[in-house]
């Protein structure tokens, strides 16, 4: 929800900076965390020690956790506020006396500066202080675009100066990394230059956000379990076929030391007080698309609520937090809370594409009603899983009284899952009380015996990616296209057979064709290219044409930021 949309409601800026912020020492000190235990980024912003990650998670082994999900329906490309529910969420939940905390990832400058903007909540729901989440934080995606970069440049060292490993040049798996959108540099020429300028191959840039450093980082346990998953990393393969990995070319110890503060997890306030992690963060197209381990187990030791996000909708970032993250994690989710707007319940239910948000807005009841089958397949999804499921409806200002009735009536009468109006953007913790309620209740009434993972660890890739397709997706079967098949012949060779699978697909649809609304029927997921993220620990399975490079709109929304000669920002929130 943007201040664009709210007829004259502050900006988030705004808000951010009118709001009265406390040391973050201060902030912490009631949750068991003292002094000696963080390294402060100023006074607003802290980074949790090695020691004091250990203390928190042993508290955790000894106290009953909950585990809150927040993901979300289709969204349309403005997105329907995932991030402020799950901070409007984590704040209420303190509100009604209960003790939450909150786990978001850190923003990539590529979506804050292309089409997003700013991606720290907002209104009154955002983390603190906003402008340096959304910026430069505390060096995370720095450290990380360097360390990938730096096993790059050691592997083109191999290639070029003795190259004793007989790499093929034509698979050479490992890319470069920057943090913004660059369209220019998804497909690129490497080595020109004559001698000196290396071993002339093609090559192309992704996101760091994209970056296999990224999920391992997410994933990993400690420090020690990082150098051994970045050990692992598959960079180039040898003319017989062999991998080639991340120790085979020495650069695990340098690349695991660019990342011993990034590993740290980072601690800032809401609006309202309440401690939250940023620390991490994946695409959930590309990757697991959730926020780090360390974070969210350390998070255990605090409170008695967790309440964290998954990337895009819950076909993409909640399938992937089930099926990777609490398999890799050991983690058992009490409750899912899927936000749905009735912005997106229209867009669906027009069929829009591309998407016109004015003709949106002027729709009426009967658009909104044929966009519940999105909502619906969302939903079913989700009780796949065996967790109780809580819709959350994020209001906007232009929402009608009846347009909001007849979303709460569908839920609760057609498809009997809870649901609760929310208006934690306008009104912070005191618009989300019903919302916290619901959730408690789901939580105490569930049960987490009945979670379970849709597929089995040795169940074969295909079949992993033709249960991911059916179930979650709705497709009729998969086809495997272009040198699928090999690459899952090789993957069943190198030992890859019993990793779970992360799908690459479009967040536009639940289909692989963004231009499908609704809840597409009679098609087929088409797999193009597999390849494992051996430190990561899963298979990535690309389908139709989803980029790892994203490019900048032909107006990005850097284009309405600035920042005046005392120093305030506009534009970004």
């Amino acid at each position: 929800m943007t201040s664009e949309d709210d007829g004259g409601f502050p900006t988030d800026y705004e808000i951010a900076k009118d709001a009265e912020k406390e040391p973050i020492k201060d902030v912490l000190e009631p949750w068991g965390i003292d002094n000696d235990d963080i390294e402060l980024y100023g006074d607003y912003k802290a980074k949790l020690s090695h020691e004091g990650v250990d203390r928190l998670r042993d508290n955790a082994e000894n106290k009953e956790g909950n585990l809150v999900l927040v993901t979300g329906m289709t969204p349309t490309p403005m997105g329907e506020g995932k991030t402020v529910t799950t901070v409007g969420l984590g704040q209420t939940l303190n509100h009604v006396g209960e003790d939450a905390m909150i786990a978001i990832r850190e923003p990539s400058l590529g979506p804050v500066f292309g089409v997003k903007g700013g991606a720290a909540g907002g209104g009154y729901s955002q983390v603190l202080p906003m402008e340096d989440i959304n910026l430069h934080f505390t060096g995370d995606l720095h450290a990380l675009t360097s360390a990938h970069n730096l096993i790059a440049a050691m592997l083109d060292a191999k290639i070029s100066q003795d190259d004793e490993f007989d790499v093929d040049i034509n698979d050479v798996a490992w890319p470069r990394a920057m943090d913004m959108n660059e369209r220019a540099l998804r497909d690129i020429v490497v080595g020109l230059g004559g001698k000196s300028g290396g071993t002339p191959r093609e090559s192309r840039f992704l996101l760091t956000a994209a970056s296999e450093l990224m999920a391992v980082l997410c994933l990993a346990e400690d420090l020690a379990d990082l150098k051994e998953r970045i050990a692992r990393i598959i960079v180039a393969y040898d003319t017989d076929g062999e991998p080639i990995t991340v120790d085979d070319v020495d650069a695990t110890g340098p690349a695991a030391m660019l990342l011993k503060d990034a590993i740290k997890p980072n601690l800032v306030q809401t609006i309202e007080g309440t401690p939250a992690f940023v620390h991490g963060g994946p695409f959930a197209n590309i990757a697991h698309g959730t926020n780090s381990l360390i974070a969210d187990k350390t998070a255990f030791g605090m409170g008695d609520y967790l309440v964290t996000e998954a990337g895009f909708g819950s076909d993409l970032g909640a399938e992937k937090f089930m099926n990777i993250v609490c398999r890799l994690g050991d983690m058992t989710p009490n409750a899912v809370v899927l936000v749905s707007t009735v912005r997106a319940l229209k867009y669906h239910g027009m069929g829009m594409w591309p998407a016109d948000l004015e003709e949106v807005k002027e729709a009426g009841v009967d658009e909104l009603e044929a966009g519940f089958a999105n909502l619906d397949k969302h939903v079913r999804n989700l009780q796949k899983f065996g967790v109780p499921v809580v819709v959350a409806l994020n209001r906007f200002p232009d929402d009608t009284d009846e347009e909001v009735q007849a979303v709460l009536d569908h839920c609760r009468e057609d498809l009997g899952v809870r649901i609760a109006e929310s208006n934690v953007f306008a009104e912070g913790s005191e618009g989300g009380v019903d919302l916290a309620e619901n959730v408690v209740e789901a939580v105490d009434e569930g049960d987490e015996d009945e979670f379970d993972h849709l597929y089995p660890d040795d169940a074969p890739i295909k079949e992993k990616i033709e249960t991911v397709a059916t179930e979650v997706y709705g497709a009729d079967g998969v086809n495997f296209t272009g040198g699928a098949e090999d690459d899952i012949e090789r993957l069943n060779d190198l030992g890859f057979d019993d990793a779970p699978v992360c799908l690459s697909k479009t967040f536009h649809s639940l289909s692989d064709d963004p231009s499908k609304k609704g809840a597409p029927e009679g098609w087929e997921l088409e797999v193009r290219e597999l390849y494992p993220s051996a430190g990561a620990g899963f298979i990535v399975a690309l389908t139709g044409d989803v980029l790892d490079m994203p490019g900048l709109p032909a107006t990005p929304a850097a284009a309405g930021m600035d920042i005046d000669e005392d120093g305030n920002i506009s534009g970004l929130f």
